[in-house]
């Protein structure tokens, strides 16, 4: 039997006053890729967001299980260690921190212990070939000057790095042009496998690349239609308008 990683159960979510998600009810197993789909304002980031614990969001009602244990009251850098990734839609710039050093450090902390320099090295070295990428790249500091796409670049590397359980991929795929698309895709398929993936994406472009098992569709805080691949091509065709009467 699959191992059921992430389990969202009528999860409701505030923000200050406002209500953003209502009752989202969700399942993710081991190999498994979900893909979240919906407009701008949907509340897609903030059930990333709330997933890896961020304490902006209250959790009013529901759970969130992982691993079959309830995570409600999990710190983020807890659920880091259980597995966990966020990938984000606008990483933020670190001036003066090395992005090998952060990568180094990112690895220690989530492992509990700092690989040998040399096992190390072997891991980024055969990460980074996968993504094309410079070895120079290691000696700038994370994300500053970064081009859209090396920032998300980045964000695959970290992943590749970690080798989470529970890898969430929030619009990875926004500002990367089509080499570059094909680059990351590669590299959420070489976790996909072994990995429960949730990727929120406006685009069916990546869904070519990266094959997901469901797709669900986000209207005002709640999933009002989930289907298979051929869903997104709906959306891609058609827009949003005949999902609007199922909200």
């Amino acid at each position: 039997m699959t191992e059921v990683l992430l389990r969202v159960e009528n999860l409701h979510v505030y923000v200050g006053e406002t209500q953003i998600i209502h009752g989202i009810t969700l399942e993710i197993k081991r190999g498994e890729i979900h893909a979240i789909m919906g407009r701008n304002g949907a509340g897609k980031s903030t059930l990333a967001n709330v997933i890896m614990g961020h304490p902006a969001y209250e959790i009013t009602d529901g759970t969130i299980h992982y691993k079959g244990e309830d995570i409600n009251e999990m710190e983020v850098f807890e659920r880091a260690r259980a597995g966990m990734f966020l990938s984000f839609q606008y990483p933020a710039a670190i001036p003066g921190v090395q992005v090998g050093t952060f990568l180094r450090k990112s690895v220690a902390s989530v492992r509990g212990e700092a690989p040998s320099p040399r096992e190390f090295r072997k891991e980024l070295n055969e990460a980074m070939k996968q993504l094309d990428m410079d070895k120079s790249f290691l000696s700038r500091y994370v994300n500053d000057g970064f081009s859209g796409g090396e920032k998300k670049r980045l964000e695959i590397l970290q992943m590749l790095m970690l080798q989470p359980d529970m890898a969430l991929l929030d619009e990875t795929d926004s500002g990367l042009d089509i080499d570059a698309l094909r680059i990351v895709a590669e590299g959420i398929n070489a976790v996909a496998e072994h990995t429960g993936c949730l990727i929120i994406t406006h685009y069916q472009r990546l869904l070519d690349l990266v094959k997901p098992d469901v797709v669900h569709v986000l209207i005002d805080g709640k999933i009002v239609e989930s289907g298979g691949p051929e869903l997104a091509v709906k959306l891609e065709q058609e827009g949003y308008d005949w999902v609007d009467a199922l909200a």
